[in-house]
């Protein structure tokens, strides 16, 4: 029960985690313990309520097994382990800075790989730190949206979102891709008062998940293929007529080219061929869209981890400008936002002070990067210098990376591995040093959606538990230590406080964008952006054009098609003839929070589901085992028996669980690092599948 007493007090925090909602919180404290947490109902789109994740906050907190020293492990994977000071942690970091940096003449045998577990602002503090000591390594982007990303910077100019409560004002909403009955529950509620409201729902899911179940339709395309189905409903939009042509004119470039296009090689009998529907499917869905009053297309990320993903985005994109779905209430593309996202900037803005005399890739004082999702191909090839040190913060690449065993070998290679974390986790097992990290209780920061258009203040509720540091002060210690090794070597700050580095990054932008001239008026409540509620209200577009640039001259020089353009998904291979989706799980979040006892209880085992015709092909039936595999490697699985699998798949859900055994992702491939690919085709994994042993 919550502490309600006399003593307890209030304090206003935000959930940091890569989630579409970034959730407002109450936390109340009794005696500087957590005793309650609960949704803040001052925030303006999630309104006091919280997922089951969010709930379960004081039992994260207080985890036994949370890391609470920092640790040293020799030799690295050994498992032997020992308790060591902060000072003899850091004196053993900063050391080998310092001894690489004389080796090679710069940094850039260091890696920074800063994943996306935490997004609140201060956490930008790793990429000041490495900024601060000159041209560097490091893995960019995240490992989930950049396809989609750079479509929208293609057609759009930049990434905007409409306000998620315009869900209410459409009354044909078309998901495709995502599942936010799982991952968005906020949206799912706005979504299911919109059909409460007359909206048709429309799920484009080869699952039927959990959001599909819920809706009015739900097309499942073959995977891979939803370029074919989004093509297939513009040639139906073509042939009868339903295009605005005025629209077409006056806010797109290159339409005439797109329509060439549809003319010449788009059929609806192809596109239904190509992803598996009835052409009466598509032209039923698209005819809707066309005409069932005010559109909104939410496109997720589920859609967009092919190696097509690219032209599949940009062709969903393109439904919106054939039609002039877009700039008006209840109409447009829902991707991801980053108007908001104005912070950061104080916390990178150190820049090194001290000499670059070393010749290579790195005297520019460009930073050396690579995708993520190639990680364990750049720490193995990369040279003059080659990668001998790597820092990770905010990730869990071992679990998380495409080709995890690739990854981990790719580890031993390297000279010293640093990971910061609140948790054991599977890529803190193979470091040499691991440094606890506090959670968002434990410390001050502010917070943003790429969903919503809220900012939000987190308040320190409770002083960091055990020896845990923010990355702030983590940062902070190392710079010093740095530079008593090496004076002038590191610019970074050694020593300030968290609430002022909030005052310094609320700038005049932020002032004006949010209304509020200090983020101390966020204490009494998060605050919606001044931004219009829909977006591309104006219909002037970011693009050089200041058009929906149908024909991009921006993608032909980044090597891409100038329009979108139908790219076949990859063949399965015969010896795999299988292919393996792995999407996100109800109860974690990517690899946080199931190592937890409740999401443990709720599911246990992980399963492999499978479509009945394979199933019987494979001659396997509930509680059987089956080997999944293919040449990176293997993982043994019981079997649930769903029409929930599409055909000729198997879907295994990405969480981590207690198996150490059990990771989807030792499956999984890395998309070949070269140019025009930012991205990781996760879901373009082929595997076989064969009966291990009967279940119980």
């Amino acid at each position: 029960m919550a502490d309600r007493s006399p003593s307890s007090r209030t304090y206003r925090v935000t959930c940091p985690h890569n989630c579409y909602d970034s959730c407002g919180m109450l936390a109340t404290v009794s005696g500087d313990v957590v005793r309650h947490v609960e949704g803040d109902p001052a925030h303006p789109y999630t309104g006091g309520r919280l997922c089951s994740k969010g709930y379960s906050y004081v039992d994260r907190v207080y985890a036994t097994d949370r890391l609470r020293h920092p640790m040293l492990q020799s030799p690295r994977g050994s498992g032997h382990w020992r308790r060591i000071t902060w000072d003899e942690a850091l004196g053993r970091i900063a050391a080998k800075l310092v001894e690489l940096r004389k080796r090679y003449g710069s940094m850039q045998s260091a890696c920074l790989y800063k994943g996306s577990g935490n997004i609140g602002v201060l956490h930008f503090a790793p990429e000041g730190l490495f900024q601060s000591m000159g041209a560097h390594t490091e893995a960019e982007n995240v490992l989930c949206w950049a396809y989609g990303a750079d479509a929208q910077r293609y057609d759009f100019g930049e990434l905007r979102t409409s306000d998620p409560k315009e869900m209410l004002n459409a009354r044909t909403l078309i998901l495709w891709g995502v599942n936010p009955a799982w991952t968005a529950p906020h949206q799912m509620n706005l979504i299911m008062q919109a059909r409460d409201n007359g909206a048709t729902v429309v799920v484009v899911d080869p699952i039927h998940t959990a959001t599909a179940s819920r809706a009015d339709v739900h097309v499942a395309p073959r995977p891979g293929t939803d370029g074919a189905l989004a093509l297939g409903m513009a040639r139906v939009l073509l042939d009868e007529g339903l295009t605005d042509t005025d629209f077409l004119k006056e806010h797109t470039l290159g339409w005439p080219t797109f329509l060439d296009y549809l003319r010449s090689d788009v059929t609806l009998d192809w596109a239904a061929a190509q992803c598996g529907l009835p052409p009466e499917t598509i032209t039923d869905l698209a005819r809707l869209y066309a005409t069932g009053g005010p559109a909104m297309i939410w496109m997720g990320y589920g859609m967009q981890r092919y190696a097509n993903s690219l032209q599949t985005v940009r062709a969903i994109n393109a439904l919106a400008a054939l039609t002039g779905q877009i700039g008006r209430p209840g109409t447009g593309i829902q991707y991801a936002q980053l108007q908001t996202w104005v912070f950061g900037n104080y916390v990178k803005s150190f820049t090194p002070t001290h000499s670059m005399p070393y010749k290579g890739p790195g005297a520019s004082g460009t930073n050396r990067t690579f995708p993520m999702g190639t990680t364990a191909h750049a720490l193995t090839t990369l040279k003059d210098p080659p990668v001998r040190f790597l820092w990770v913060s905010g990730g869990n690449p071992v679990s998380q990376e495409p080709d995890a065993e690739s990854f981990r070998s790719a580890l031993h290679g390297l000279e010293m591995v640093v990971v910061v974390d609140q948790f054991m986790t599977r890529t803190a097992a193979e470091a040499d040093i691991v440094l606890p990290a506090t959670t968002f209780l434990e410390q001050w920061d502010l917070n943003l959606s790429y969903l919503n258009h809220c900012i939000s203040i987190s308040e320190r509720a409770i002083a960091p538990l055990y020896e845990s540091h923010s990355d702030l002060a983590i940062a902070w210690a190392l710079s010093k230590k740095l530079n008593e090794l090496s004076p002038g070597i590191c610019a970074f700050p050694s020593e300030g406080d968290e609430r002022e580095w909030i005052e310094r990054e609320w700038s005049g932008q932020a002032a004006r964008l949010f209304g509020i001239a200090s983020p101390e008026a966020l204490k009494q409540g998060p605050v919606r952006a001044n931004l219009p509620l829909t977006a591309w209200h104006d219909h002037h577009f970011a693009t050089p054009s200041g058009r929906i640039e149908l024909e991009s001259a921006r993608a032909v020089a980044e090597g891409r098609p100038a329009i979108a353009v139908y790219q076949r998904p990859a063949p399965a291979p015969s010896a795999h003839p299988v292919r393996l989706l792995t999407p996100h799980p109800a109860e974690s979040l990517h690899s946080q929070f199931h190592n937890q006892t409740w999401a443990m209880r709720v599911s246990p085992h992980p399963m492999a589901e499978i479509h009945p015709d394979l199933a019987e092909s494979l001659g396997v039936s509930d509680g059987d085992t089956v080997r999944i595999y293919n040449d990176r490697g293997s993982i043994t699985l019981s079997v649930l028996v769903t029409l929930n699998a599409p055909p000729g798949t198997v879907v295994a859900y990405e969480a981590v669980y207690a198996d150490p055994a059990y990771n989807v992702n030792l499956l999984t491939g890395a998309t070949p690092p070269h140019a025009g690919f930012p991205g990781v085709a996760y879901a373009d994994c082929f595997v076989a599948v064969e009966p291990a042993r009967r279940g119980g």
